[in-house]
C-alpha cells in the first residue's frame, strides 16, 4: 500500500485526471531491459525490442536467469533500468566526445552510468567512477572490469575531495542518493522507508554533493544531475537551486514527442504510465565562465612504483603490444597497467585522493613467475596470443561455478583463457593431469546448474 502522504504528493504533481494511470502501471511488473557493450560481439536478443534513446538498449520479453548466462559474466551486457539510459541521449546532444575529456561519475555504483559513459569516451579520456560508500566500491570495481574499461580510476571519496582539485572535469554526472520512489514498484523497502523527513534529508543532501561537484566542473564544461524519484523537492527544486546559485546554463534537448518523456526546460521526467521504464529525473546544464583548473601533477605516486626494469619483459607478453601502458606495482606486489596518456592526470587524482584503484589489474609475480589477474582476462589491453580454450555452454557454467572438467590432452601445458562464444570467462592452468581454476571466489555462480 502507498504511503497516503506519497499519494496525496502525486496527485498534486500528476492532477486526478493522470493519477489513475500511474496507479495502475505500479501495479504492472517492471519492466527488464539490458544494454549491449558497443564492442561486444553478441547480437541483439531475438525477442528483443528497442529502447528508444540508446542504440544498444533492449527490452526483453521476460526476465531471464542471467547468473546461468556465460556472456553476462564476460560482460557482454549490462542489465540496466531503461529510463537511466536516457544518459545517452543527454550527453550525445551535448558533449563532443571527438575531444579528450575528464569525466567524472560521481556516484556511480554499482556501474550503470559508468559503463555507459564508458562507450562514448575516446581512449585519450580518462573516467573516474566514484562511490562514497566502501561497501559498494567491489560491485562498482567489477562491472567496470567486466565492461574492459581501460582508461579509468575507481574511487571512495566525497565529493568536497573533488571540488578540492578545483575546476578541473569536463564533465560531471552525479546520480544523487535519494528517497528511490521510482523505484517503489522494484524494491518494496523502498516503499517502507520512505517518508517526507526522508524527502527533505534527501534534498538537503543532494545539495550539499551538487555544491561540491559544481566546484569541480571546468568552464564550459556539462553537468547531469539525475535521481530516481518524483518529488518537486529532490528535483525541480534542486534544479532551479542550481541555476540560481551558480554559474550554469540550463541546457534543453531535442526530445521526440512520441517517447513519452515529460519536458520542462532542461529537465525531463520518466514516469512509468508514460515511458516504459521507471521513475527518473534528469537535468543539463553547462558550466558558464570561470578559470579552468591547472593542477600541476606530482613528480611520482605515493603508493605505487615503476615495476622493476628486470620484470618489465616477462609482464609485457602479457599485453596486447599496441596498449604500450605504464606498468606500476602496489605495495602489496599487484602489478597495474596505466594508460600512458592519462598519466599526468591518474598523478593529479593520487595526490587529492586517499582510496583510489587505477587501470587495469595486470597480475603479480611469485618469484619469477607470472600470475595473471582477472581483470587481466577480461580486459581490451591482454595479448591476443595468448593460449585459449574454447568452451561449450555446459564446460562454460562448470567454469563459472569453479569447478573443473576435462579436456583434451592435447591442450599445450601451461596458462590458458577459458573462452566462451568469443568471450574471455577467466584463466585456467593445463597441467599433465588436470585443469586448475583460477576464476576468483567471490566471482562464482553459487546458483545450481540443471543437470550440473
Amino acid at each position: 500500500m502507498l504511503p497516503p502522504p506519497f499519494v496525496r504528493q502525486m496527485l498534486e504533481l500528476l492532477g486526478p485526471e493522470e493519477y489513475p494511470a500511474f496507479l495502475s502501471a505500479l501495479q504492472e511488473p517492471a519492466p527488464i531491459s539490458i544494454r549491449l557493450r558497443d564492442d561486444a560481439r553478441i547480437s541483439a536478443p531475438a525477442q528483443g525490442t528497442k529502447v528508444p534513446w540508446h542504440p544498444r538498449g533492449y527490452y526483453l520479453p521476460e526476465r531471464p536467469v542471467f547468473t546461468l548466462d556465460p556472456v553476462f559474466h564476460a560482460g557482454a551486457y549490462y542489465v540496466q533500468e531503461a529510463s537511466s539510459m536516457f544518459l545517452y541521449e543527454a550527453l550525445r546532444q551535448t558533449v563532443d566526445f571527438s575531444k579528450r575529456l575528464r569525466v567524472l561519475d560521481l556516484c556511480a555504483a554499482p556501474g550503470g552510468k559508468s559503463t555507459l559513459v564508458a562507450d562514448m569516451i575516446g581512449p585519450g579520456s580518462l573516467l573516474v567512477a566514484n562511490e562514497v560508500i566502501r561497501t559498494r566500491v567491489g560491485a562498482l570495481r567489477e562491472n567496470l572490469e567486466k565492461w574492459a574499461v581501460h582508461n579509468v580510476a575507481v574511487t571512495s571519496a566525497e565529493a568536497e575531495d573533488f571540488a578540492a582539485i578545483g575546476p578541473w572535469f569536463d564533465l560531471i554526472v552525479a546520480d544523487a542518493p535519494c528517497s528511490g520512489e521510482g523505484l517503489f514498484r522494484k524494491d518494496p523497502d523502498a516503499m517502507r522507508e520512505w517518508s517526507p523527513a526522508q524527502v527533505e534529508m534527501c534534498a538537503v543532501r543532494q545539495r550539499r554533493i551538487l555544491a561540491a561537484a559544481v566546484e569541480a566542473l571546468a568552464p564550459g564544461g556539462i553537468f547531469i544531475y539525475s535521481t530516481c524519484t518524483y518529488n518537486r523537492q529532490e528535483n525541480e527544486d534542486n534544479n532551479a537551486w542550481m541555476i540560481r546559485t551558480f554559474d550554469l546554463e540550463a541546457l534543453s534537448l531535442d526530445i521526440p514527442p512520441d517517447w513519452g518523456i515529460v519536458q520542462s526546460g532542461n529537465s525531463f521526467r520518466f514516469f512509468p504510465h508514460r515511458t516504459r521504464g521507471e521513475g527518473f529525473f534528469l537535468a543539463v546544464f553547462r558550466k558558464k565562465d570561470g578559470n579552468p583548473g591547472r593542477q600541476n601533477p606530482p613528480a611520482v605516486f605515493r603508493n605505487v612504483t615503476p615495476l622493476a626494469k628486470t620484470l618489465i619483459p616477462e609482464a609485457r607478453k602479457w599485453l596486447n603490444e599496441t596498449a604500450n601502458p605504464r606498468l606500476l606495482q602496489t605495495p602489496s606486489g599487484d602489478i597495474i597497467a596505466l594508460p600512458a596518456a592519462q598519466e599526468n592526470d591518474y598523478l593529479v587524482l593520487d595526490k587529492f585522493l586517499k582510496n583510489k584503484w587505477f587501470g587495469t589489474n595486470v597480475g603479480v609475480f611469485k618469484g619469477k613467475d607470472f600470475i595473471p589477474s582477472h581483470a587481466l582476462a577480461l580486459s581490451s589491453i591482454y595479448a591476443p596470443t595468448l593460449p585459449a580454450l574454447d568452451l561449450s555452454r555446459e564446460q562454460a557454467l562448470l567454469f563459472l561455478k569453479k569447478e573443473t572438467f576435462d579436456i583434451s590432452p592435447d591442450m599445450p601445458r601451461g596458462w590458458a583463457l577459458a573462452r566462451f562464444q568469443g568471450f574471455n570467462l577467466g584463466w585456467m592452468k593445463i597441467l599433465p593431469n588436470r585443469m586448475n581454476n583460477y576464476l576468483p571466489p567471490e566471482r562464482r555462480i553459487r546458483m545450481e546448474i540443471k543437470g550440473g
